[in-house]
Protein backbone atom coordinates (compact mmCIF):
# COMPACT_ATOMS: atom_id res chain seq x y z
CA UNK A 1 0.00 0.00 0.00
CA UNK A 2 0.93 3.39 -0.99
CA UNK A 3 -0.22 5.58 1.84
CA UNK A 4 2.38 8.19 2.06
CA UNK A 5 1.84 9.49 -1.75
CA UNK A 6 0.44 12.93 -1.56
CA UNK A 7 -2.10 12.06 -4.18
CA UNK A 8 -3.56 9.82 -2.06
CA UNK A 9 -6.63 11.53 -1.76
CA UNK A 10 -7.02 11.52 -5.46
CA UNK A 11 -6.50 7.93 -5.88
CA UNK A 12 -8.96 7.57 -3.18
CA UNK A 13 -11.87 9.35 -5.35
CA UNK A 14 -10.87 8.01 -8.72
CA UNK A 15 -11.53 4.33 -7.01
CA UNK A 16 -14.76 5.44 -5.72
CA UNK A 17 -16.04 6.73 -8.94
CA UNK A 18 -15.12 3.51 -10.57
CA UNK A 19 -16.43 1.05 -8.19
CA UNK A 20 -19.83 3.18 -7.52
CA UNK A 21 -20.37 3.58 -11.28
CA UNK A 22 -19.78 0.00 -11.90
CA UNK A 23 -21.39 -1.87 -8.15
CA UNK A 24 -23.47 1.00 -7.04
CA UNK A 25 -23.00 3.24 -4.26
CA UNK A 26 -24.74 0.30 -2.20
CA UNK A 27 -22.58 -2.32 -3.46
CA UNK A 28 -19.15 -0.79 -2.91
CA UNK A 29 -17.33 -1.00 0.80
CA UNK A 30 -14.69 1.28 1.91
CA UNK A 31 -12.76 -1.81 1.99
CA UNK A 32 -13.02 -2.40 -1.91
CA UNK A 33 -12.34 1.25 -2.32
CA UNK A 34 -9.30 1.49 -0.78
CA UNK A 35 -8.12 -2.08 -2.16
CA UNK A 36 -8.69 -0.63 -5.87
CA UNK A 37 -6.75 2.90 -4.69
CA UNK A 38 -3.78 1.14 -2.76
CA UNK A 39 -4.72 3.21 0.33
CA UNK A 40 -5.03 1.57 4.27
CA UNK A 41 -8.49 1.50 4.82
CA UNK A 42 -8.42 4.76 7.67
CA UNK A 43 -7.46 6.83 4.79
CA UNK A 44 -11.00 7.20 3.95
CA UNK A 45 -11.78 8.58 7.57
CA UNK A 46 -9.09 10.80 7.46
CA UNK A 47 -9.59 12.26 4.36
CA UNK A 48 -13.33 12.45 3.81
CA UNK A 49 -14.76 11.42 6.84
CA UNK A 50 -16.78 8.26 5.58
CA UNK A 51 -17.98 6.69 2.19
CA UNK A 52 -21.07 9.11 2.12
CA UNK A 53 -18.92 12.30 2.34
CA UNK A 54 -16.65 10.80 -0.33
CA UNK A 55 -19.30 10.72 -2.73
CA UNK A 56 -20.22 14.14 -2.09
CA UNK A 57 -16.83 14.97 -2.89
CA UNK A 58 -17.17 13.03 -6.66
CA UNK A 59 -20.08 15.49 -7.30
CA UNK A 60 -18.60 19.07 -5.42
CA UNK A 61 -17.57 20.34 -9.20
CA UNK A 62 -20.07 18.72 -11.44
CA UNK A 63 -20.69 21.64 -13.47
CA UNK A 64 -17.40 23.52 -12.85
CA UNK A 65 -17.59 27.12 -12.31
CA UNK A 66 -15.32 27.85 -14.65
CA UNK A 67 -17.70 25.86 -17.48
CA UNK A 68 -20.69 27.84 -15.99
CA UNK A 69 -18.72 31.26 -16.51
CA UNK A 70 -18.02 30.89 -20.59
CA UNK A 71 -21.97 30.54 -20.14
CA UNK A 72 -22.56 33.72 -18.12
CA UNK A 73 -19.99 35.76 -20.72
CA UNK A 74 -22.57 35.54 -23.23
CA UNK A 75 -25.62 35.11 -21.80
CA UNK A 76 -27.20 38.38 -23.01
CA UNK A 77 -27.32 36.27 -26.62
CA UNK A 78 -29.62 33.05 -25.35
CA UNK A 79 -29.30 31.59 -28.12
CA UNK A 80 -24.76 31.52 -28.30
CA UNK A 81 -25.47 30.98 -24.58
CA UNK A 82 -27.53 27.87 -24.96
CA UNK A 83 -24.61 26.48 -27.65
CA UNK A 84 -21.62 27.38 -24.83
CA UNK A 85 -24.09 25.01 -22.39
CA UNK A 86 -24.45 22.55 -24.62
CA UNK A 87 -20.82 22.01 -25.68
CA UNK A 88 -19.71 22.27 -22.45
CA UNK A 89 -22.12 19.85 -20.95
CA UNK A 90 -21.14 17.26 -23.69
CA UNK A 91 -17.58 17.68 -23.20
CA UNK A 92 -18.11 16.53 -19.65
CA UNK A 93 -20.32 14.22 -19.89
CA UNK A 94 -18.00 12.72 -22.41
CA UNK A 95 -14.89 13.23 -20.22
CA UNK A 96 -17.23 11.97 -17.32
CA UNK A 97 -18.99 9.15 -18.07
CA UNK A 98 -18.38 7.33 -14.70
CA UNK A 99 -19.85 10.35 -13.16
CA UNK A 100 -23.25 10.17 -15.44
CA UNK A 101 -23.85 6.47 -14.57
CA UNK A 102 -23.47 7.51 -11.03
CA UNK A 103 -25.82 10.23 -11.17
CA UNK A 104 -28.25 8.09 -13.67
CA UNK A 105 -28.45 5.36 -11.01
CA UNK A 106 -28.98 7.67 -8.07
CA UNK A 107 -31.64 9.94 -9.68
CA UNK A 108 -33.22 6.56 -11.12
CA UNK A 109 -33.21 5.46 -7.56
CA UNK A 110 -34.23 8.66 -5.94
CA UNK A 111 -31.51 7.62 -3.68
CA UNK A 112 -30.44 9.99 -0.35
CA UNK A 113 -27.26 10.93 -2.61
CA UNK A 114 -29.58 12.55 -4.84
CA UNK A 115 -29.69 16.13 -2.73
CA UNK A 116 -25.84 15.70 -3.28
CA UNK A 117 -26.39 15.42 -7.19
CA UNK A 118 -29.21 18.11 -7.49
CA UNK A 119 -27.25 20.64 -4.87
CA UNK A 120 -23.97 20.64 -7.12
CA UNK A 121 -26.06 20.55 -10.79
CA UNK A 122 -29.09 23.01 -10.12
CA UNK A 123 -26.77 26.31 -10.55
CA UNK A 124 -26.04 24.91 -14.14
CA UNK A 125 -29.73 23.82 -14.98
CA UNK A 126 -31.23 26.90 -13.04
CA UNK A 127 -28.98 29.14 -15.46
CA UNK A 128 -30.42 26.63 -18.17
CA UNK A 129 -34.00 27.36 -17.47
CA UNK A 130 -33.20 31.01 -17.62
CA UNK A 131 -31.75 30.82 -21.01
CA UNK A 132 -35.08 29.29 -22.31
CA UNK A 133 -37.11 31.49 -20.73
CA UNK A 134 -35.28 34.67 -22.02
CA UNK A 135 -35.04 32.95 -25.36
CA UNK A 136 -38.30 32.65 -25.33
CA UNK A 137 -39.19 35.96 -23.49
CA UNK A 138 -37.63 37.38 -26.85
CA UNK A 139 -39.42 35.41 -29.77
CA UNK A 140 -36.17 33.51 -30.13
CA UNK A 141 -37.80 30.06 -29.07
CA UNK A 142 -41.19 29.04 -29.01
CA UNK A 143 -42.60 26.21 -26.69
CA UNK A 144 -45.23 26.08 -24.91
CA UNK A 145 -44.41 24.86 -20.99
CA UNK A 146 -41.27 25.71 -19.42
CA UNK A 147 -40.95 22.88 -17.07
CA UNK A 148 -41.58 20.27 -20.19
CA UNK A 149 -38.70 22.40 -22.91
CA UNK A 150 -36.27 22.11 -19.86
CA UNK A 151 -36.67 18.80 -18.83
CA UNK A 152 -36.82 17.66 -23.05
CA UNK A 153 -33.47 19.61 -22.47
CA UNK A 154 -31.73 17.88 -19.87
CA UNK A 155 -32.89 14.65 -21.20
CA UNK A 156 -30.68 15.52 -24.00
CA UNK A 157 -27.95 17.01 -22.54
CA UNK A 158 -27.55 13.77 -19.91
CA UNK A 159 -28.45 11.29 -21.73
CA UNK A 160 -28.13 11.65 -25.47
CA UNK A 161 -25.35 9.51 -25.96
CA UNK A 162 -25.15 5.59 -26.26
CA UNK A 163 -25.27 3.52 -23.54
CA UNK A 164 -24.93 0.15 -23.06
CA UNK A 165 -28.80 -0.84 -22.54
CA UNK A 166 -29.50 0.53 -25.95
CA UNK A 167 -26.79 -1.20 -27.69
CA UNK A 168 -28.62 -3.74 -29.50
CA UNK A 169 -30.51 -0.74 -30.99
CA UNK A 170 -27.52 0.65 -32.61
CA UNK A 171 -26.38 0.76 -36.14
CA UNK A 172 -23.88 3.40 -36.48
CA UNK A 173 -19.73 3.40 -35.00
CA UNK A 174 -18.83 5.71 -32.49
CA UNK A 175 -19.66 9.72 -33.10
CA UNK A 176 -16.60 12.33 -32.11
CA UNK A 177 -17.17 15.17 -29.48
CA UNK A 178 -17.48 17.24 -32.14
CA UNK A 179 -20.89 14.82 -34.02
CA UNK A 180 -22.29 15.02 -30.93
CA UNK A 181 -22.24 18.76 -30.23
CA UNK A 182 -23.58 19.82 -33.75
CA UNK A 183 -26.07 16.93 -33.39
CA UNK A 184 -27.15 17.87 -29.96
CA UNK A 185 -27.12 21.63 -30.79
CA UNK A 186 -29.68 21.01 -33.74
CA UNK A 187 -31.82 18.65 -32.05
CA UNK A 188 -32.54 21.33 -29.06
CA UNK A 189 -32.97 24.64 -31.13
CA UNK A 190 -35.13 22.45 -33.50
CA UNK A 191 -37.17 21.54 -30.87
CA UNK A 192 -36.96 24.86 -29.08
CA UNK A 193 -38.63 25.98 -32.67
CA UNK A 194 -35.68 28.60 -33.18
CA UNK A 195 -35.37 30.04 -36.61
CA UNK A 196 -32.07 31.57 -36.51
CA UNK A 197 -29.09 30.49 -38.10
Amino acid sequence: MRNDEPDIKLRILQSAKKLFAMQGFEGTTVRQICEDAGANIAMVSYHFGGKEKVFNALFENFISKERRERVEAVKQDPVAALKVLIEEVTTFRMAEPELIRILRQEMMIDSPRSEVIRTNMFPTWELLKRLLEDGRGRGLFRFNSGDLALMSVLGVLLFGTKHSEFKSLMTEGPHSKEAIIEHATDFILGGLNYRGQ
